[in-house]
C-alpha cells in the first residue's frame, strides 16, 4: 500500500533507540526525511543516522536535553531549518523514573514533568503556529502509555500522571488544531522490549506477560508500523484518538 508520504518531513524525539529509532527506520522506508533527537551525539547515534540515510532521504541528529524548555524550543527551530518545513511531529521521548509514592523526590516528579509533558507541548506549540502561519497541513503524533489510563502498579507514578496529561494534551491538541489541518493522535503503549525497560523485564521473569492477554511483550517495530500509518494520508479522517497497542492491557 503506498502511505503517500514521500518527500514529508519528520521530527522524531528520542528517535535513537528503542520505539524511537524503529519509527525512524519505517518512516524513511517510505521517503520521509528525518530529523530524530538524542541526548548526546554518540558513535551509536550515528550509526543509526548513517542508516536512515541509507534509504537515500535527508536526515541529521540532534543532540538536546528536553528538560530544558528552550532548548527543546531551539532544537525544532533547527530542524525545521534543515528540513526547510515539518509536516510530522513525534512526540516519543520520554523518561521512566522508578519511585513510590512516598519517595518520590520534587526533583524527579519536575523532571518527569518537564520531558514527559511540557516538551510535547512547547514542540507541539510551536510547530502548529509554524504550520498555520504558512497554511500548511500536519500530523502530531504523540508516543503514550497505558499507564496514563490504569496508573502505576510498579512504582512510576510521575511518569503514570505525565502520560495522563499527555492524554488529556492531546485531545485539547485535537479539538483545536484538525479544523486546521492539522490531526492530532497518540498511540498507548503498553510493554514494549527497549533499553528503558528491559532490566525490569529480566529482574522480574514472566510478570509483564501475565498481565498482557496476548502473552508476549510488543517489538517496536510493531509500535513503528501504526504510527507510520498514523503519520500518513491515509489516517486521515483520525484526530483525537489514543490508539490502544498494548496487546490487550488497556481495551478500551
Amino acid at each position: 500500500m503506498d502511505l503517500h508520504l514521500k518527500g514529508k518531513n519528520a521530527l522524531i524525539t528520542g528517535g535513537s533507540r528503542g520505539v524511537g529509532r524503529a519509527i525512524a527506520f519505517g518512516l524513511a522506508q517510505e521517503g520521509v526525511n528525518i530529523v530524530f533527537t538524542a541526548t548526546r551525539l554518540s558513535p551509536e547515534v550515528e550509526e543509526t543516522l548513517e542508516q536512515i540515510k541509507s534509504y537515500g532521504v535527508k536526515a541529521t541528529a540532534l543532540a538536546v536535553n528536553l528538560k530544558d524548555g528552550k532548548a527543546a524550543l531551539e532544537m525544532i527551530k533547527k530542524a525545521e531549518a534543515f528540513l526547510g518545513s515539518l509536516d510530522i511531529l513525534i512526540n516519543n521521548a520520554g523518561i521512566w523514573l522508578q519511585g513510590w509514592i512516598e519517595d518520590i523526590a520534587v526533583e524527579d516528579w519536575d523532571l518527569s514533568m518537564d520531558v514527559n509533558l511540557k516538551a510535547p507541548f512547547i514542540l507541539s506549540q510551536y510547530f502548529a503556529k509554524a504550520n498555520l502561519s504558512q497554511g500548511r497541513q500536519g500530523r502530531i503524533i504523540n508516543i503514550n502509555s497505558q499507564a496514563a489510563f490504569n496508573g502505576s502498579t510498579t512504582g512510576h507514578a510521575h511518569y503514570a500522571a505525565s502520560k495522563a496529561g499527555m492524554t488529556a494534551l492531546t485531545v485539547s491538541m485535537a479539538r483545536e488544531l484538525s479544523k486546521k489541518g492539522i490531526t492530532v493522535n497518540a498511540i498507548a503503549l503498553g510493554v514494549v522490549e527497549t533499553d528503558m525497560i528491559r532490566s525490569q523485564i529480566e529482574e522480574n521473569p514472566g510478570y509483564y506477560e501475565s498481565r498482557i492477554p496476548m502473552g508476549r511483550v510488543a517489538q517496536a517495530q510493531e509500535i513503528a508500523d501504526i504510527v507510520v500509518f498514523l503519520a500518513s494520508p491515509r489516517s486521515g479522517y483520525l484526530t483525537g484518538a489514543t490508539i490502544d497497542a498494548t496487546g490487550g492491557m488497556l481495551m478500551r
